[in-house]
């Protein structure tokens, strides 16, 4: 894979927001090529994509830098963080998705998404 030939930008029938979030995964190549094969289409929890989807996402991406994670989530308008994470939260296997990637992150046991994941703020806008 070239990174330089960049990557298609999903179009919306709607005006969307987007959300930036940063998270680091502990420093071991090993651990972070695991982390990749469990967030690769064919290895993902069915339930996962589909719980993300039902709190009102349209899209996510992750990107990885050596161990730092940069995520991309871009919803509707409408969409209101705090709920849809709560929601989120309890959905089928999402604690168990959360607790088995604890083992690749940085973060305190028993953290939910919302916790692991640190919003960003945008400096810069074209």
């Amino acid at each position: 894979m070239n990174l330089k030939s960049g990557y298609p930008v999903k179009q919306f029938d709607q005006p969307v927001k987007r959300y930036c979030q940063t998270l680091e995964l502990k420093y071991d190549p090993a651990l972070i090529e695991e982390y990749k094969y469990w967030h690769r289409p064919e290895n993902r929890w069915p339930e996962i994509p589909q719980g993300i989807r039902e709190v009102g996402i349209l899209d996510m991406e992750i990107y990885l830098l050596g161990s730092l994670l940069f995520m991309i989530v871009e919803t509707p308008l409408d969409f209101e963080w705090d709920s849809a994470f709560a929601k989120l939260a309890v959905l089928n296997r999402q604690a168990e998705w959360e607790e088995f990637m604890a083992k690749f992150q940085l973060t305190k046991p028993g953290a939910s998404s919302a916790e692991k994941w640190v919003l960003m703020e945008r400096i810069f806008s074209l």
